[in-house]
């Protein structure tokens, strides 16, 4: 009787958790496409389809940083919902306590973050390149890519041919490549030669092609050429280093990249630090399961439910700004990656853990 119990509390919580889901997800991508529409209101010959993929490529990562937010919605809802309805009630009187009603609910959002980290993330992090692409083809420039300073990107580079400053507006394929570039060239002596302009420069095999290129000399007028090759010491490893951040990249390439940037001597904690968020967000989606328990598992006709529901989405808010200060601390350098993703899961779930135990054991 209560396996049959248990897998019914799991499926419930399940479905509500879909629920929710999709209910999030359908608003979010309403109110991101109201957004591009606005933004592109002044594109001529843009349809409305074009503008609703572009809107749900970028929709799934959005919706996974409020994963957990979610499945604490969905937790007190499914909680509430059975204490409306008594049968958490009857589940008591048949012998089973709290523990083993919400034991299924942790299994299922530890099955749902499994999930998330391993599958979904690295499909959101292709259709949100793949927005991108689209938005940059459709407005007709690349300027809607990361974005690392107020005048865009600056790398500095240095070739047998000497050294060379590359100022981008933007950037796609997590820098591969670059839009509104501006090229300043100098020789091995750090003299300076020229500056090229051009739409778009393309990282091929130890070289920059700027296609469209406009060449400014000293003492020179400019000079237009389809093309203009600028020697480059730089590897594909390290440009997404430069200008990829850790979001965009997938969970499974993580590592890659985190071996990449420290064989190339670039600082790879950023990398860390998301790849540990990613491991722990099984552990989250638990903890937010026993926050929700901790908050939701009154007798309903006692009354209270406003304040019980206050209570679950302040604790869910406040897990959320420790999880920001944790990944401001670790950005410092004042705390190790995996501390810092780990810290807030330990805690939520420790938090829920102690009071569900004080509620239920005394």
């Amino acid at each position: 009787m209560i396996t049959t119990l248990q897998r019914y509390f799991g499926m419930r919580f399940l479905v509500t958790l879909l629920a929710v889901l999709f209910g999030v997800f359908a608003l979010i991508i309403l109110l991101d496409y109201v957004e591009q529409m606005r933004r592109m209101a002044d594109v001529p010959n843009v349809s409305a389809l074009t503008v609703a993929n572009i809107s749900l490529f970028r929709v799934p990562q959005i919706a996974e940083r409020i994963l957990p937010f979610c499945v604490l919605i969905g937790a007190m809802s499914c909680f509430l919902g059975l204490s409306r309805r008594l049968e958490l009630v009857v589940s008591r009187a048949a012998g089973m306590s709290a523990w083993q009603f919400t034991a299924p609910a942790i299994v299922v959002a530890l099955g749902i973050g499994i999930i998330a980290t391993t599958v979904y993330n690295p499909i959101a992090a292709v259709l949100q390149e793949k927005a991108k692409r689209m938005e940059a083809e459709v407005s007709g420039n690349n300027t809607e890519g990361l974005q690392a300073t107020v005048n865009g990107f600056w790398v500095s580079q240095r070739s047998d041919n000497g050294q060379s400053i590359i100022n981008a507006a933007g950037s796609r394929e997590q820098g591969v490549v670059l839009s509104k570039v501006s090229a300043f060239v100098f020789d091995q002596s750090n003299h300076f030669i020229e500056r090229v302009e051009s739409n778009s420069a393309v990282l091929q095999s130890g070289q920059w092609r700027l296609e469209d290129a406009r060449v400014y000399a000293p003492g020179s007028p400019p000079v237009e050429r389809p093309f203009y090759l600028l020697a480059t010491n730089l590897t594909p490893e390290q440009v997404r280093e430069t200008f990829s951040t850790p979001e965009t990249v997938p969970f499974w390439q993580l590592p890659y990249y985190i071996e990449m940037a420290e064989r190339a001597g670039l600082g790879a904690a950023a990398y860390r630090l998301q790849y540990q968020k990613l491991l722990s967000r099984p552990f989250m989606l638990a903890a937010m399961v026993l926050l929700a328990a901790a908050f939701s598992l009154r007798f309903f006709r006692m009354g209270g439910v406003q304040k019980m529901v206050l209570g679950g989405v302040a604790s869910g808010f406040a897990l959320y700004i420790m999880s920001k200060l944790t990944d401001d601390l670790s950005k410092a350098a004042l705390l190790t990656p995996m501390i810092a993703a780990w810290m807030p899961a330990v805690v939520g779930a420790m938090t829920g853990f102690v009071a569900l135990l004080y509620q239920e054991d005394g």
